[in-house]
Parts: C-alpha cells; sequence; structure tokens
C-alpha cells in the first residue's frame, strides 16, 4: 500500500476525484466532517446508551459525547501522524489533511451501532440463533445468515452511510473513499466464523470491493473474501480505545461505582515514578490548588489521555513497514509498553467487574434483549407475511426510507434491521410499549 492511493477525495456514488475546495473554503475531508455531524443518524446517538443509563442527575456518555470525545482525540492522532509522513518524505498534497480524516472516521465510527449499548448487537444477534428468528434461517443464503447471526455495528455503519435508502441519493451519505475505510476496522466478509466481528454484510460485498480497489487495499483471502486494514483504521480505533478505556473510568467514578481514591491511583500509574518524577511532581502541585474530586479525576484523565495518543503515534511509527504490508495484526494500544501498560492491564479487569458488570448496566442490557427481540419478531413477521392480520398496521410504522422495493426475504430483514438498529433506546422502549399495549393513553 501507498499513501499516493491511499489518500483520495473519490466520493462514493461519482465515477472521479472530487475537486479538492469549494467556496466555502472547506477540504473535502471536512466536507465528510461536516455531513456527518449535521446528520439525523448522528444527533440521534443523543439517546443512545454508551455504557451507562441515559443520565438522570448526573450526566455520564452516551454514544454522541462519547464519538464527539474520539473525533477529538483522533484529529490529533491523525494530525501527529500527518507531521511524521511529512518529515518523512511523503509527499502527497493531501497528507496535512489527515487529522480531517480521521476525526471525520471517528465520528462515524459508531452510527451503526443499535439502541442499549453493545448488548444491543448481542440482542439483535440472539433473535436470530437463539430466539423466535431462528426459523429464517432456510429463507437466506448461509453467507447472508451469517450476517445476523453475527450482526455487527461496524458492517451495519457501512451500510448506514454507503446504502441508498429509499428516497436518498445514490452513494448514501456520498462520503470520500478514504474516510469510508477508515472506519472498517474487520476488512471481511461474515463468513469467516472463525472471526464473529467483520466489517460488511453481503449487500455491501460489492461496495466495499470497489472501495478497496480504489484506494490499493491488498486482497489477503477470496473465500471468504478479506482485505486488509487502511493505515487510517489504526487511528480510529486507537482513539475509540483510549477514549472508553478512560472515560469509562471517570464515569464510574462520578457514579459512585468506582472510589476516588481507586480512580487516582490507576491513572497516576500510567507514570513510572523515576522516568515520570518531573510530571508526577507537577500533579502534586497542581493538586494544592484544584481540590474538587470531579476536577482532580478530570485533569488526571486529560494527562492520560494525552500520554496515550504520543504513544500510539509511536507505535504506529514503529511498525509502519508491516502496517503498510498489511501484516500488523492488532491494535495501537495492545503495543504500548512500561508504566502505560501495566496502568492499561490494570483497568481492564477492573472495568469487566467493576463498570460492566454494575447491575444498572446489566438491568439496561437485560432490557435491550426483551425490547429488540420483540421489535424485531413483529416487524419481520409484518415484512415476510405483509398480508397477515395486522401486518399492514404494524408496516405502517416504518418509515418510508425503509419500504424500498425489497425482492429476497434478506432484503426484508435486513429492511427490518436497518429500522430497529437505527432506533434511540427511547423510541425503541415507546415503540415497544406502545406494540404490546403497555401504558397506552386512554387505556387502563
Amino acid at each position: 500500500m501507498n499513501w499516493n492511493k491511499l489518500i483520495s477525495t473519490r466520493r462514493l456514488g461519482s465515477l472521479a476525484p472530487t475537486d479538492e475546495g469549494d467556496r466555502y473554503n472547506r477540504t473535502q475531508f471536512q466536507r465528510d466532517y461536516d455531513r456527518l455531524i449535521f446528520s439525523s443518524p448522528f444527533r440521534r446517538l443523543q439517546n443512545k446508551t454508551q455504557v451507562f443509563p441515559l443520565p438522570g442527575s448526573i450526566f455520564v456518555h452516551n454514544r454522541l459525547t462519547h464519538s464527539l470525545e474520539v473525533a477529538s482525540v483522533g484529529r490529533t492522532l491523525g494530525s501527529m501522524l500527518s507531521d511524521r509522513l511529512i518529515k518523512k518524505g511523503e509527499t502527497h498534497p493531501l497528507l496535512a489533511e489527515l487529522g480531517a480524516v480521521v476525526s471525520a472516521g471517528c465520528l462515524a465510527h459508531d452510527m451503526g451501532n443499535p439502541p442499549f449499548g453493545h448488548a444491543g448487537e448481542e440482542a439483535i444477534s440472539n433473535y436470530f440463533t437463539s430466539g423466535n428468528g431462528k426459523y429464517l434461517k432456510e429463507k437466506v443464503s448461509p453467507a447472508e445468515w451469517t450476517d445476523f447471526v453475527y450482526f455487527d455495528g461496524n458492517a451495519n455503519a457501512l451500510r448506514l452511510l454507503g446504502h441508498q435508502f429509499k428516497g436518498r441519493r445514490d452513494g448514501g451519505f456520498a462520503l470520500t473513499y478514504t474516510m469510508l475505510s477508515s472506519i472498517v476496522k474487520y476488512p471481511y466478509e461474515s463468513i469467516d466464523v472463525t472471526k464473529p466481528k467483520f466489517g460488511f454484510f453481503q449487500s455491501e460485498k460489492e461496495l466495499y470491493t470497489g472501495i478497496a480497489e480504489e484506494l490499493g487495499l491488498e486482497q489477503s483471502s477470496s473465500n471468504p473474501l478479506k482485505f486488509v486494514r487502511h493505515p487510517l483504521v489504526y487511528m480510529v480505533e486507537a482513539a475509540d480505545d483510549i477514549c472508553y478505556q478512560i472515560m469509562d473510568m471517570e464515569d464510574a467514578h462520578k457514579l459512585k461505582i468506582v472510589s476516588y481514591d481507586t480512580v487516582v491511583e490507576l491513572f497516576r500509574n500510567f507514570y513510572d515514578p523515576v522516568a515520570d518524577k518531573a510530571i508526577l511532581s507537577k500533579m502534586d502541585e497542581n493538586f494544592k490548588i484544584v481540590t474538587d474530586p470531579n476536577e482532580r479525576v478530570a485533569y488526571l484523565r486529560a494527562s492520560v489521555i494525552n500520554k496515550l495518543v504520543k504513544e500510539c503515534v509511536e507505535v504506529f511509527e514503529n511498525n509502519a513497514d508491516q502496517i503498510m504490508a498489511g501484516t500488523f495484526q492488532t491494535a495501537l494500544i495492545n503495543q504500548v509498553t512500561g508504566s502505560s501498560k501495566a496502568a492499561m492491564d490494570a483497568i481492564i479487569p477492573l472495568s469487566v467487574e467493576k463498570i460492566y458488570k454494575d447491575r444498572s448496566v446489566i438491568e439496561i442490557e437485560v432490557a435491550g434483549y426483551k425490547i429488540l427481540g420483540t421489535l424485531l419478531d413483529e416487524f419481520i413477521q409484518a415484512v415476510l407475511e405483509p398480508k397477515a392480520g395486522l401486518s399492514k398496521r404494524i408496516l405502517s410504522l416504518i418509515p418510508a426510507q425503509y419500504k424500498g422495493d425489497h425482492q429476497t426475504d434478506y432484503e426484508k430483514i435486513q429492511s427490518v434491521i436497518d429500522f430497529v438498529s437505527g432506533m434511540t433506546d427511547l423510541f425503541a422502549l415507546d415503540l415497544y410499549r406502545k406494540i404490546k399495549g403497555i401504558n397506552l393513553p386512554g387505556i387502563g
């Protein structure tokens, strides 16, 4: 792979690269960012669970705030990378725009995730593997079936951004090939069952193949179809890894799930007592001024993020040959060393035990399974048997963009998944209650 092909302003739905500027002096990758941030699917992230239930009196992260913070970190990662590439002699005229590309990719990275956090993905998969949707296996091909039983928000993001829904323009959001490729963490199809994560559905197989060919992303296998990652995927992934590991811990402190002393110790452990003695001394001095516990944690969090950003860029630079050859097989954050690695190794198991198994998180996950399973069941039955029972009324609840001229059962089922996965937590809950006849106005 080489940067001269990897950086392209060609847009999905267009036949050629787009002129670099426009009358507002925005570059093409800045336009990608703007299209995303002003879109309805992006705004809906404000009402989708990140980890903890949507806030009451204490505000914690939702998918929207998480994505904005990841985009901020991603912009820095991309900018630092472009500076280093330029210093090494790379000459592509758009290298300075890598910060904008990575930032836009970070905005988009969670747009395909369903409501109710990561449990939403599991709930959709579970409907087909263990729920009422098991019978649907006979209605689709084996490859199409794996799209459903291993449903993945990453693949769904590519579909959301690139698919031409009814009444919408060709190319979906019409984003640049480079930006779209930056969000495909797992550039292979779902039939590679040894890897439950994947990057594109059968419906987007041709779309991604075209992107890969345009950008020179090498194919590593034809059956199952697999490509190597675009190098900028590592930057988007690093931004996400840094934010969710560190920000989840800050949220857990606010919710009093993890104590102040524990969080401070965990964050300070990113610094070596000897090598980073000056930094730790400065922290102690600042703590004499900043006495509010939340502000102290926020200060340490910012410092840790800054340290991890620098270290991830160094990991990229040290492994650049492997990354460009498509042989680097791990996340950048997994390759940080020294005190940062030790600190991350301490945070991860604590997060699993204290945060992801907290009662409030489990309750949301249980609700998500029930709600999404019911919605999938009702709407899939309706699209497959449109003349039966209440089907016409059920179908009238589906927005027009999901009512395309679907010819196969795969397309019909997928249209329901498009609808359900795009819901916010509250909309899914409200629709579930209405369909089940719970708390209807004027009834009871």
